[in-house]
């Protein structure tokens, strides 16, 4: 069983930042994948970045391209999502996601996923 525990959320002003952390329980976290998802009212979840076990692959939605950056930090336990030039469009509550892994995937799927976050809030005012 693995917890995960996300923080970082708040209320910022379109084009300012937001770095998002997700602490994980457990001595296996080098063996999972990890994600970042996000919901905003009355959609869907959609996918926002993913990271390989081995941080060797990183992939991103087109949406958030060039703005956020997912890194993960072992010592830690630790996976963040660094989110630059903040849009409106970027509310949501964001939640992040592990699944054991082999090899360097990355998991782009949220079904996939094994275990959740329970979200952190975050708030782009225009």
């Amino acid at each position: 069983q693995v917890q995960l525990v996300e923080s970082g959320g708040g209320l910022v002003q379109a084009g300012g930042s937001l770095r998002l952390s997700c602490v994980a329980s457990g001595r296996t976290f080098s063996s999972y994948a990890l994600g970042w998802f996000r919901q905003a009212p009355g959609k869907e979840r959609e996918f926002v970045a993913a990271i390989s076990r081995r941080a060797g692959s990183t992939k991103y939605a087109d949406s958030v391209k060039g703005r956020f950056t997912i890194s993960r930090d072992g010592a830690k336990n630790t996976v963040y999502l660094q989110m630059n030039s903040l849009k409106p469009e970027d509310t949501a509550v964001y939640s992040c996601a592990c699944t054991r892994s082999t090899g360097n995937t990355v998991v782009v799927v949220a079904r996939l996923y094994n275990y959740w976050g329970q979200g952190t809030q975050v708030t782009v005012s225009s």
